[in-house]
C-alpha cells in the first residue's frame, strides 16, 4: 500500500531524521495520506485512509461529527512521546463509530510494518495514556507540594517498589511541567475532572513560560 507524507509543520510524532519519513510516494500516486504537524485536512472518499496526526485534541475537531454518527476514512493518530524525550513505539490510533475498518486495518498495518506497537481507541480528547497518567503526575506534585513526600522518595519508591523505569516526577519534569500543564488543562476543559486540573507547579511552569516568551 502505498504512502505519502504530507506535512504542514514540525510533527511530535516522526520528527525529521526518523525512519517513517522514508519511502514516502508522491501524493498523486498513494493510497494512503498521513497527514503531519497541525494538518488541514480534506475529505478524499478516493484514499484507502488518511491517517491524521493528533495533540490532545479529538479527531471530530478536524472531520467533524454527526451525533454519534461520525466515520469515514479518516483515522487519527498520535505516537506516545513525553515532552522533549525521543517519541516511543506505541501508536495510538483513533477511531469513530462508522469509521471504514478497512481504513483502519490499513493505518495498522501500516504503522507495524515500521515496527511501531498499535492499539486503538475512540476519540476520546487525550485517547488513553494521557488520560492514564496525567492524573498520577498531577498527584505526586500535589504530594510534594503538601510535603507528603520528597521528589526523591517518591521516584525511588516507584522505581524499587513497582518496578517502574522512572519515578513521577522525575519523568513529568523531565517531559516539561509547562508541557504537563497545557495537556492536563486541555484535559479539564474536556472533561471537568478534578484529576486534570493543573497541579500548582505546573501553572507556575507554564506562566514563567509565558511571561518569558512575551519578554521583549
Amino acid at each position: 500500500m502505498r504512502h505519502a507524507i504530507i506535512a504542514f509543520g514540525e510533527s511530535r510524532s516522526f520528527p525529521a531524521g526518523d525512519d517513517f519519513l522514508e519511502g514516502s510516494y508522491d501524493e498523486a500516486a498513494a493510497d494512503v495520506l498521513v497527514l503531519l504537524g497541525q494538518p488541514r485536512y480534506h475529505p478524499d472518499p478516493a484514499r484507502v485512509a488518511i491517517l491524521i496526526e493528533l495533540g490532545t485534541e479529538c479527531l471530530g475537531v478536524h472531520t467533524g461529527e454527526a451525533s454519534g454518527q461520525e466515520g469515514s476514512n479518516a483515522i487519527g493518530f498520535a505516537r506516545y512521546r513525553n515532552g522533549d524525550d525521543p517519541p516511543s513505539p506505541l501508536v495510538e490510533l483513533v477511531r469513530q463509530p462508522n469509521t471504514d475498518p478497512v481504513a483502519l486495518k490499513t493505518a495498522r498495518a501500516l504503522f507495524e510494518a515500521a515496527g511501531l506497537t498499535v492499539v486503538e481507541c475512540n476519540d476520546q480528547a487525550g485517547r488513553i495514556i494521557d488520560r492514564l497518567v496525567r492524573p498520577k503526575y498531577n498527584a505526586a506534585l500535589r504530594f510534594l507540594d503538601e510535603g507528603l513526600a520528597t521528589a526523591a522518595d517518591m521516584d525511588l519508591t516507584c522505581r524499587m517498589g513497582l518496578g517502574y523505569p522512572d519515578g513521577p516526577i522525575e519523568r513529568v519534569v523531565r517531559g516539561g511541567l509547562a508541557a504537563h500543564h497545557d495537556i492536563t488543562r486541555a484535559l479539564f476543559e474536556t472533561y471537568g475532572t478534578a484529576a486534570y486540573a493543573p497541579a500548582r507547579r505546573a501553572v507556575v511552569s507554564a506562566r514563567r513560560r509565558d511571561r518569558n516568551d512575551g519578554a521583549q
